[in-house]
């Protein structure tokens, strides 16, 4: 980042203009693709597997049927001030 800020700063400073302030201007553009190009390259460094589409899961076994329902539970939630 600092070489981009002082390719920046020379692109506008250096006088009288000429291709090297194309240089400057080029640099200034690019040097950042390069630099993300570069560290994401390097971070791929452990190796991944493909997993086969065709794995397929285990179905969990099924609950037994209860033979009376139970009556289901209810909770009741006040909110505010408590008033009684």
């Amino acid at each position: 980042m600092t070489i981009r800020i002082v390719c920046f700063g020379l692109m506008v400073l250096v006088q009288p203009y000429g291709w090297y302030t194309w240089v400057f201007g080029i640099a200034a553009a690019v040097l950042p693709y390069i630099a993300v190009v570069f560290a994401n390259a390097g971070s791929d460094s452990n190796e991944t597997t493909a997993e086969s589409p065709l794995r397929e899961l285990e179905a969990p076994e099924p609950a037994p049927i209860e033979s009376e329902p139970s009556a289901p539970q209810v909770f009741t939630i006040h909110e505010g001030p408590k008033e009684r």
